[in-house]
């Protein structure tokens, strides 16, 4: 086995090298500097619901960071997102309240260990759990990744602020594991997986299984794998997408939360209870515990897709849980993604229930006893509406710009000219990593704003904004040639697709200021010569693309830097 695993991982490293040094020399010499970006998030809702000093805003992490999972050591508390293809791989984040959070970027964020090279956007990683055993002061990171062969991994660290280990890989199928460690330092992990072979009984029949776990040798024990849960909450009433399981202990009882319903409008969070963290579950009479599928689609201010939740045990004792949602836009379209909020739980009966977790969600929330909200200050990620303003002048990128299938160390350099992206011999509708720096849409109404300096030397070459919901649905606005002429295009790409809808002869000698501004479903992409006064290339056109009703898969619109050396986007 010690000689396989040896061999598999050469291979990985050789591939891994082998790619990143055929990428560096595909790329091209002709860089685009970009400098002066800012992002400005506008909603609604949020100058409709100001904060008073003893509240803040749900989501607590606004655009595509979904699927979350929590853990705490004292009064530090841990928290994890689905990254998907975006790199690095499952963003972290810190908070010593709940309320203010501080990014503490990727926890798999080395490309010769996790190398979403190939994927499409929705593959990767996803459904992460993690999990503080205080038996052994080791923090477990436990995820799915869709990518080259791993499977079910878990990661450890002593210390989530100074790293973590090598991935793990796990023998067992399935995908949204967690791990949870009993009073007596047992370890145990839960996961979704297809039933029996054979046992299948409908679409979406899925079981919860749990194995246990040896601490010496982080592996499964062999045949100690069992169903827990058939089907979810009632097996006769057919319910589908039993999902994202976690284990809790409170008074001797062991609690199983689960997603149900699928992540779609039908999501929802239900819990069992057992005497054996190998059961049998009982569940709860009162299920839901959270779900937002009863109201009607046309509430205003909706929140909908709620679910995939975990629980942690806040500094005033009481219980707070965290889970995915969507704020769709006024054509109920999800071009933000699937975003991460909190509800305090009461957890003062035999189970627990999210507080106004069955009701219309509301954007604000009491803050806990003693905690002052310093989110969008001191260094805490921000939300409601913020201005993110990035010149490039700091010694390292903030961690909210991500790469995508590969490190953006890999394209990006920092200068006193600014952020310098040496493109790849790759377009965005490729499934590669792609020479482009993003950052995720956290808002329905927003501007993205960048200058660029680029001249591009032949038709191959383009440099601007790209808007993207995958390689299949996007938007691409930049500066281009054709023969002797400079172009600045707006390319329009669905279902694989590409036309040109707008473009615009331009003699270009200076920098140019790029702007896509978006109102709910509506988009412009602007573009200002002279650096002050913007014009719109083409009309304002449909954010549907954008969208995951159009596109599908699990995540966010994303809004990049993007340059490339195999341009096909001709005027």
């Amino acid at each position: 086995m010690m000689k396989r695993n040896i061999v598999f991982l050469l291979a990985v490293l050789f591939l891994c090298c082998y790619t990143s040094t055929a990428q560096r020399k595909k790329q091209s010499k002709n860089t685009a500097v970009f400098s002066n970006v800012i992002y400005n998030g506008d909603d609604q809702i949020y100058k409709n619901n100001p904060l008073k000093p003893d509240e803040f805003y749900t989501p607590i992490l606004q655009g595509c960071y979904p699927d979350p999972a929590i853990t705490k050591k004292g009064d530090d508390y841990y928290m994890v997102c689905s990254s998907f293809a975006m790199f690095p791989g499952v963003p972290i984040f810190h908070s010593k309240d709940l309320v203010n959070w501080t990014d503490l970027g990727g926890v798999l964020n080395n490309v010769s260990e996790f190398n979403p090279h190939d994927t499409g956007i929705s593959a990767g990683v996803y459904a992460p759990g993690i999990t503080y055993n205080p038996h052994n002061d080791t923090f477990y990171m436990i995820v799915t990744a869709f990518s080259g062969g791993l499977g079910n991994i878990i990661v450890k660290t002593k210390d989530p602020m100074k790293g973590w280990g090598s991935p793990i890989k796990l023998d067992f199928g399935g995908i949204d594991p967690s791990i949870f460690f009993d009073e007596n330092g047992k370890g145990y992990i839960v996961h979704n997986d297809a039933p029996d072979k054979g046992k299948e009984l409908y679409e979406g029949h899925r079981v919860i299984k749990i194995w246990e776990y040896d601490l010496s040798t982080d592996k499964v024990i062999p045949g100690t794998d069992k169903i827990i849960v058939d089907g979810g909450v009632d097996l006769s009433k057919k319910p589908i997408w039993i999902e994202a399981p976690h284990l809790y202990k409170k008074n001797g009882k062991y609690y199983l939360m689960c997603a149900e319903g699928g992540t779609g409008g039908n999501h929802s969070e239900v819990i069992f209870s057992s005497d054996n963290p190998k059961g049998p579950f009982k569940p709860s009479s009162n299920n839901p515990i959270l779900t937002q599928r009863y109201f009607p689609k046309d509430r205003a201010n909706k929140v909908d897709w709620a679910g995939h939740a975990d629980l942690i045990q806040g500094l005033d004792n009481k219980y707070y849980g965290v889970f995915l949602g969507i704020r769709p836009n006024e054509k109920d379209r999800v071009n933000i993604g699937r975003e991460t909020f909190i509800l305090p739980v009461d957890w003062s009966g035999e189970f627990p229930v999210f507080e106004n977790g069955l009701v219309p969600m509301q954007p604000k929330l009491k803050m806990p006893a003693g905690v002052t909200n310093k989110t969008g200050k001191d260094g805490f990620f921000p939300n409601g509406n913020f201005t993110f303003s990035e010149n490039f002048t700091s010694k390292k990128l903030d961690y909210r710009w991500i790469g995508l299938r590969g490190p953006r160390e890999n394209f990006s350099t920092l200068s006193k000219k600014g952020l310098e992206i040496t493109p790849f011999e790759v377009n965005i509708k490729e499934v590669k990593p792609t020479s482009t720096l993003f950052y995720r849409q956290q808002h329905n109404t927003f501007s993205f704003t960048a200058t660029v300096d680029f001249k591009p030397q032949s038709e191959k070459d383009l440099a601007g904004i790209v808007c993207l919901q995958n390689e299949r649905f996007n938007y691409v606005f930049g500066i281009t040639k054709k023969g002797n002429d400079t172009f600045i295009v707006l390319e329009r790409t669905e279902k694989g697709q590409s036309k040109i809808i707008a473009s615009s002869k331009n003699k270009i000698t200076n920098s140019l200021r790029l702007q896509v501004k978006a109102a709910g479903d509506n988009y412009e992409f602007n573009y200002a010569a002279n650096g002050v006064d913007f014009q719109t290339l083409g009309e304002t056109v449909s954010g549907d693309i954008l969208s995951t009703n159009a596109a599908g898969g699990f995540t966010g619109a994303l809004v990049g830097l993007y340059a490339t050396a195999a341009n096909d986007a001709h005027p």
